[in-house]
Parts: C-alpha cells; sequence; structure tokens
C-alpha cells in the first residue's frame, strides 16, 4: 500500500484521469502535478504545507451585457475588429482597456455626447490621444449601431481636437543633397532615401519593394496600409534616378530594402535604422515620412494637379493633397506678381499701371520678365517651369 497524503485529495475529470489538489478544511483547494510521489508533486506539496503554494484566483466573472466593458469586449471579438491592422488594434485594445477600467461598469447605452467631449477633454493637452480616444470611441458606436445594440453613436458628431502641428518635418531639397553626400549610390541607406523620394509611399511599403513588384519599368504593389478593409493597387513608374541607385545596390533577399544580414526590415525596425542614417548625417529633424511629404510638394511646385499628386502618394481623400497645392500655387503666383514689379522698374512706377491691367492684354502693364530659373522654363515652355496640363513632368527637375 502507497504512501498517502495528508490533505491530498484525488478527482477524476470526465476523461477518467485523475487529478491531485491539496485542500485544508474550510480553504480553496490547490491543484498539484503527477503523478503522485513524483519528484515534482512531493516539492509542490511541501510549498503547499508551508503556505508557500497559494491556489489560483479564478478569473474575473465577465461584464454584465449593459455595460461599457461588456461592449468593448464584444467589439473585439467582431468582424469589423478582425479586418484591422494588428498595430491598429494594439493601440486600441490599449486605450479601450483605459476606458473600461474607468467607467467600464456603467450602461453603454447612457454615454451622451456631452459624456464623450468630456474624455475629449481631459486629453486635450495631448491633441493625439484625445483625437484617439475619439476615433475608437466612434468606431466602437458605429459597430455597435450596426449590430442594433444602439440607436445613436454618440460619438459622431464631436469634432476632434484642433492641432497647430504641421506634422513631420518635410526635407529641403539642401537636407536631401545633405544626406546624398553622406550616403553615396551603393549604399543601403541612400538605396533606401531614393525608394522613398522618388515614390513618395510610405515606409511600410517601401520595406516590402522587391524583384517581384517590378514589372516592364513600374513598381506593381497593394498598399500595405489598408490592405484588408480597401485594398488599393498601385503603378509608379521607376525614374532613372531610383533604377540607378536600384542597379547599383547589391541585394540578395526578397526586398530592395535589407538589414546587414540580408533579411527584410520590419517596420519599427527600419524606423530605427533610418533614424540612424538621418544622425550620421547630421540631419535630426528628418524622418522617413517626410520624405513623402517632399516628394508631394515637389510635384505641387511642379505644377502638377490634385488628381496627379493623389495618383502617386495613394490619398483617397484631396484634402491633404490641396494643402500642398495651395502651397505651390501661391509660391509660383507670388513670383510670378513680383517679377511684373520687378519689370516696372521701380514700386512706385506701379501707379502708372490700371487697376485690371493684366498681362498680355491691353493696358500698360510691361510683358513678363523671365524668371532666374531659365532651365525650367526651358524645360516645361513656360515661364517659371509652369507645367500645363498636356506637358509630362520631367523627372530630372523634381529633385535638384
Amino acid at each position: 500500500m502507497g504512501r498517502t497524503y495528508q490533505f491530498v485529495t484525488r478527482d477524476k475529470d470526465r476523461h477518467g484521469n485523475v487529478r491531485l489538489y491539496f485542500r485544508r478544511p474550510g480553504r480553496a483547494k490547490i491543484r498539484l502535478p503527477g503523478p503522485e510521489g513524483s519528484e515534482a508533486f512531493l516539492r509542490a506539496y511541501g510549498d503547499a504545507l508551508a503556505g508557500r503554494l497559494q491556489p489560483k484566483k479564478s478569473a474575473a466573472a465577465a461584464p454584465a451585457r449593459t455595460t461599457f466593458a461588456w461592449l468593448a469586449n464584444e467589439y473585439q471579438h467582431s468582424r469589423a475588429w478582425l479586418g484591422l491592422a494588428e498595430g491598429t488594434k494594439t493601440a486600441r485594445r490599449g486605450i479601450l482597456g483605459r476606458l473600461s477600467n474607468e467607467f467600464g461598469d456603467l450602461p453603454y447605452r447612457t454615454l451622451t455626447a456631452k459624456n464623450v467631449r468630456t474624455l475629449r477633454d481631459r486629453a486635450a493637452g495631448r491633441p493625439h490621444s484625445a483625437n484617439n480616444i475619439l476615433k475608437i470611441l466612434r468606431a466602437v458606436y458605429a459597430w455597435a449601431l450596426e449590430e442594433d445594440l444602439v440607436t445613436t453613436n454618440p460619438a459622431a458628431d464631436v469634432p476632434p481636437v484642433r492641432t497647430v502641428s504641421d506634422g513631420y518635418h518635410t526635407w529641403t531639397m539642401a537636407e536631401v543633397h545633405q544626406y546624398e553626400a553622406r550616403h553615396p549610390v551603393g549604399t543601403m541607406a541612400r538605396l533606401a532615401l531614393d525608394i522613398m523620394l522618388y515614390t513618395a509611399v510610405r515606409r511600410s511599403d517601401a520595406i516590402r519593394f522587391g524583384p517581384a513588384n517590378v514589372r516592364n519599368g513600374y513598381l506593381v504593389f497593394t498598399e500595405h496600409k489598408g490592405r484588408r478593409r480597401k485594398p488599393k493597387r498601385a503603378e509608379l513608374p521607376i525614374l532613372p534616378p531610383l533604377a540607378r541607385s536600384i542597379e547599383a545596390t547589391p541585394t540578395a533577399g526578397a526586398t530592395f530594402i535589407a538589414t546587414a544580414a540580408g533579411k527584410p526590415f520590419g517596420d519599427k525596425g527600419f524606423g530605427s535604422r533610418f533614424r540612424k542614417w538621418c544622425d550620421e548625417a547630421g540631419l535630426p529633424n528628418c524622418t522617413a515620412h517626410g520624405l513623402r511629404k517632399t516628394t508631394a510638394v515637389r510635384l505641387a511646385e511642379l505644377g502638377c494637379s490634385e488628381h496627379e499628386i493623389a495618383a502617386v502618394t495613394g490619398h483617397t481623400k484631396l484634402e491633404q493633397v490641396a494643402v500642398y497645392t495651395r502651397a505651390a500655387n501661391q509660391k509660383l503666383l507670388a513670383a510670378s506678381a513680383m517679377a511684373r514689379l520687378e519689370a516696372s522698374g521701380s514700386v512706385r512706377d506701379v501707379d502708372a499701371v490700371p487697376p485690371n491691367a493684366v498681362a498680355g492684354r491691353s493696358g500698360t502693364a510691361p510683358p513678363l520678365k523671365p524668371l532666374e530659373n531659365q532651365e525650367a522654363q526651358n524645360e516645361f515652355g513656360s515661364p517659371g517651369g509652369i507645367r500645363t496640363p498636356d506637358q509630362p513632368v520631367n523627372s530630372r527637375l523634381l529633385y535638384r
């Protein structure tokens, strides 16, 4: 007959397997590893006798179906949730967890627009955080509305916190040249710059480009962002400077941009690596995303329309693209206006020009004086290099 152990009980599960528990009278039972008498069993049994081994805490009770915590949990198991990118899920999961800890036991149907404004305004000192809270609440209640769990979306009409930031720093051409001087053609650092500079893609797309994306002189790909919900296929011409950079940079893997070990970069890893390349070039304010803005600005300054720029950058809404074109138009119009002022010979002589005089019509306004950018004028056949709709963009003028 084997040894008996005080406070040890034996239960059988539905499959007939014996489970061992340590249970003092009036206390919760503690699961012990088997088999009985083994080294693992004796060690756990000794810890239980000495009080060093405590019963596992039972899982928290599921939230009531009427609470915000329940709604947030259900949203994270919905089809709407499954369609999100992993990075988006991680960010939203953290915010929903904080909101559930704060007022998760309150009925989700009682949330009002005033409550949402209060949540937004408490984080107003951190505009992006405030707007993320608003965005997530909109998404949760939009899903709940589709599932007939609520009748209104309390966050739908609450405006976001207005920000005054211009976002990522837009590289100047001087900064581009400074980076190029530090990282010549043939280096991985230069190839990374050239891919983003000559395509205006997001870094999540740039790090995935490889020989498989090249077809008849174009980069053909599906944008990584939004690929699950609204996949967008794009084709971008490979400009000569980018083709030379790709040809000069040795790559052995599936992607053009690769680590020292020849492996593809992850999103965060590439961001850190590009940060080091910028620092090595003495450009602490420059980022990968800023190159995307640089290309958009250059296209706008060359007279490209909003739709043309959006075809390159992949923007589905023209509001952001309009920011680039408005600034470029202002610059070009100002240059044209000041050229007329210079051609007049004196600021005081402007009084002699009829108020409605327009160049090319009757009146005393002098003809336009050619701008200093004579090469740009010759390339496009118009003053200042302003492109007309039927003229293609010359890639040599993009980044000089």
